[in-house]
């Protein structure tokens, strides 16, 4: 059953991620409220949730920089092309997964949404949960006695940090890779940690106008980059290569 579902989630798992971001507006009662934590209660949310977004980055970025994994499915169906054991995948089977938990969970606390935290997280952790056994049951299919010895010794979800020095030690992190396979998340992504900070937060900038204005100013930025690194790629002047 879980299997079933899972697969039906991964045909739409591409556009999951901005429909999630999306959520983050919905009307919520706080999470950190001013009678709870004070007069700067906002503190809490921005500081707490701004760790926790920005570590799920960190580890997806880690992740593809040392050993990308291509499991970008085909026809919209579960699909790898091999068994990827090193790197990150050393120490954690879905450590990309876990990254994208961790993303999502801390723009939700950065948003002070209850309902965010409360109910779409506990569903976007059910779905995820189905989309790794759909993968999961493709992968003991194809790789047999392979993965199931990789499961033994690597957890689903949590991150054993035990030998993180020996696997950075033997790898070289590939920073193009992470530019390259993650522009388009960084680009949805720091747009949506701006807005949230902009507008739910009137207490950072003076009135509307200059909330306005830093918003477009940053999104015009961000674009920028963003088109650039689309040029780059598209181009072919920069490339995954480590050479």
């Amino acid at each position: 059953m879980m299997v079933t579902i899972g697969n039906f989630f991964f045909r739409f798992r591409n556009i999951l991620f901005i429909f999630l971001y999306l959520l983050l507006f919905l009307p919520s009662p706080l999470l950190f409220k001013p009678e709870h934590f004070g007069e700067k209660y906002y503190l809490f949310p921005i500081i707490l949730g701004l760790l926790v977004t920005f570590s799920g980055e960190i580890i997806r970025g880690i992740t593809i920089g040392l050993a990308y994994i291509i499991r970008g499915g085909r026809d919209r169906r579960v699909y790898a092309e091999k068994l990827v054991t090193e790197g990150i995948f050393k120490h954690c089977r879905n450590p990309l997964y876990v990254g994208n938990i961790l993303m999502l969970l801390g723009v939700g606390i950065l948003s002070n949404s209850l309902v965010y935290v409360g109910i779409v997280m506990p569903s976007f952790l059910f779905i995820y949960q189905a989309i790794v056994l759909a993968e999961e049951n493709f992968l003991r299919n194809k790789f047999g006695a392979d993965f199931d010895n990789y499961c033994r010794k690597v957890n689903r979800w949590i991150i054993n940090f035990s030998g993180m020095s020996e696997t950075f030690n033997d790898m070289r992190f590939n920073y193009k890779r992470w530019i390259l396979k993650e522009y388009n998340t960084l680009f949805v992504w720091l747009m949506g940690i701006t807005a949230i900070i902009l507008f739910r937060y009137p207490e950072l900038t003076p009135d509307s106008d200059t909330r306005i204005k830093l918003f477009i100013g940053i999104g015009v930025f961000l674009g920028l980059v963003y088109g650039y690194i689309k040029y780059l790629k598209k181009s072919g002047k920069m490339t995954d290569s480590l050479a």
